[in-house]
């Protein structure tokens, strides 16, 4: 997703701004929280979120922020920020899959406002089928760009797929000739390109329900470029309401675009993205993916997945006795040791490295360093008794040679270990 970083990067920043104040507070709020919606609201209006989903979104974050007891491994800004991530997931909506089911040739039908790039999109989506083993074939059904049959016969050549063309005037009937061929030559899904045409115009929707009633599409599939805005809402709208569509593929994801159509239409219109446009590249379509789409607005990298494994992995009693005994000025080798098993059970530093978020410190962290320090540093603890965890005092220079040899290390290392502790 990082394709995306010119679509969301001043929305991710907004938005990481906010957190980081939230991060600042030990214990969240009612005020703390409120002020930090209000900042959110304003960055997803500014990003051109519809500003009802925008109102939605933060009463459902709100009414679960106060209502829901955060996580006692976790600081209470997290949990909100989880809350966030969550509902924003679905905002975007569960991902569906293309519709394949049926006679062979199975027929996806693309439609799309003039420049959308519908053309450019049906030869990504022939040759993403074609790689998931489909047998391929696009269809030019736009009698009225003389160069669209052209560009679309130089695509399917540098995808090598098939492209049906015709001089007739009826895309109807280049429609039907067209699968009629696909049919005889034992081709299992038709992309067919249609020419551009507004919403509002009256003639050109008939021509499409025309076209539609004759091939029977499994998928009809609004192309819609991420750079109009709020107007890709009126424009899903006006296409549904003549075809009924059975979803979207956002093209221009990767331009400068303020990213907020992504964000709204599948709540506003109901209908499923199927597919997002990354670039120019006949690899650039992604399958969307809700879930990485909104950690990558947000910000988080796989941040997510940490938390999940600190969930999983930390035992909430031993740390709550760790934090009293720390107050206590009580905090041992055998604390440390225990904590640091914790850690280690969420895996390797790299991974955990690789999960945050670009930009975080830990990224500039020398992942195998840090990992060797770790396994020298458990070998030490482990090598000790339970005595020596509980009272260091206790390690002259014969236990600490003994413990260097059980955990194959040096005096030296010992010595700096216990100094930091």
């Amino acid at each position: 997703m990082g394709l995306f970083s010119n679509v969301f990067e001043s929305l991710s920043t907004k938005l990481q701004t906010v957190f980081k104040e939230l991060s600042r507070h030990g214990k969240l709020r009612p005020e703390d929280i409120d002020s930090a919606l209000r900042e959110i609201r304003l960055a997803l209006l500014e990003a051109d979120v519809h500003y009802q989903v925008v109102k939605d979104l933060l009463e459902r974050v709100k009414e679960r922020a106060l209502g829901e007891d955060v996580s006692r491994s976790l600081n209470p800004a997290q949990q909100v920020i989880r809350i966030i991530h969550q509902e924003l997931v679905a905002v975007l909506g569960e991902p569906e899959r293309l519709r394949l089911q049926g006679v062979k040739p199975r027929v996806i039908l693309l439609v799309g406002l003039q420049g959308s790039g519908k053309t450019t999109t049906a030869a990504k989506l022939a040759r993403k089928l074609k790689g998931q083993g489909e047998r391929t074939m696009l269809i030019a059904a736009d009698p009225y760009r003389p160069a669209a049959g052209t560009q679309l016969e130089v695509l399917g050549e540098e995808i090598d797929v098939p492209v049906f063309t015709s001089t007739d005037r009826n895309p109807a009937k280049i429609c039907l000739d067209g699968f009629e061929k696909a049919r005889k030559g034992g081709v299992s899904v038709v992309v067919i390109d249609t020419a551009g045409r507004l919403q509002i115009d009256e003639p050109m929707m008939e021509e499409l329900r025309t076209i539609k009633a004759a091939v029977d599409p499994t998928e009809t599939l609004l192309i819609v470029d991420a750079m109009t805005g709020q107007e890709a809402v009126q424009i899903a709208q006006g296409f549904n309401a003549a075809v009924s569509l059975t979803g979207l593929i956002l093209t221009k994801m990767d331009g400068d675009a303020r990213g907020g159509a992504a964000i709204s239409m599948r709540a506003v219109t109901g209908m499923p993205i199927k597919f997002i446009g990354v670039g120019e590249a006949r690899d650039a379509l992604e399958t969307f993916d809700p879930e990485r789409l909104a950690s990558r607005i947000l910000g988080m990298g796989d941040v997510l997945s940490i938390i999940e494994k600190a969930e999983a992995a930390i035992d909430k009693e031993a740390v709550e006795a760790q934090a009293e005994r720390l107050l206590q000025g009580e905090f041992t080798l055998e604390d440390f040791a225990q904590q640091l098993t914790m850690m280690r059970q969420m895996g390797p530093v790299s991974k955990l490295l690789d999960a945050l978020p670009v930009g975080v410190t830990g990224n500039q962290i020398d992942s195998q360093d840090a990992e060797s320090q770790l396994v020298f540093t458990q070998a030490i603890l482990q090598s000790m008794t339970a005595q020596e965890k509980r009272k260091p005092e206790i390690l002259n220079a014969s236990r600490k040679r003994r413990i260097a040899r059980g955990s194959g290390t040096s005096v030296q290392q010992i010595n700096q270990l216990l100094r930091q502790h």
